[in-house]
């Protein structure tokens, strides 16, 4: 049997974690597109890093897809998106499912509370 433990392993085996300090400098300094992969409750309670695009992590593959009638044209393959969520395990794993997916560029940056308590950039929900 796989527990969550394996699946978050897994997942930060193959996404880069990007500590909160350089994600702040990257914001708005390149090309990524922000995702908050959190539920919309959880987005109203603390707000989000400021641009970011919301997809919920369960909604993810229905988002991600080209094919799917619930696809998000801001995500293609050869995009760079930059993924937070509560502390980085949503954001792992809803990047890992990107990755399975055909996307290349898929960053974790952790943690809302974190990105805040820096002095990134926010919004209100």
């Amino acid at each position: 049997m796989k527990t969550a433990k394996d699946f978050l392993e897994g997942a930060n085996a193959v996404i880069t974690r990007l500590p909160t300090e350089e994600a702040i400098q990257r914001h708005g300094a390149d090309d990524g597109i922000w995702i908050d992969v959190r539920d919309s409750a959880d987005i109203a309670k603390t707000g989000t890093i400021k641009g970011a695009k919301r997809v919920p992590r369960g909604f993810m593959e229905f988002a991600a897809d080209p094919a799917s009638p619930y696809h998000k044209e801001f995500l293609t393959l050869d995009g760079k998106y930059y993924l937070v969520c509560g502390a980085g395990g949503q954001a792992a794993l809803a990047g890992k499912t990107m990755k399975d997916m055909g996307y290349t560029d898929v960053t974790n940056v952790g943690g809302v509370p974190d990105w805040k308590e820096a002095g990134g950039p926010t919004e209100e929900a």
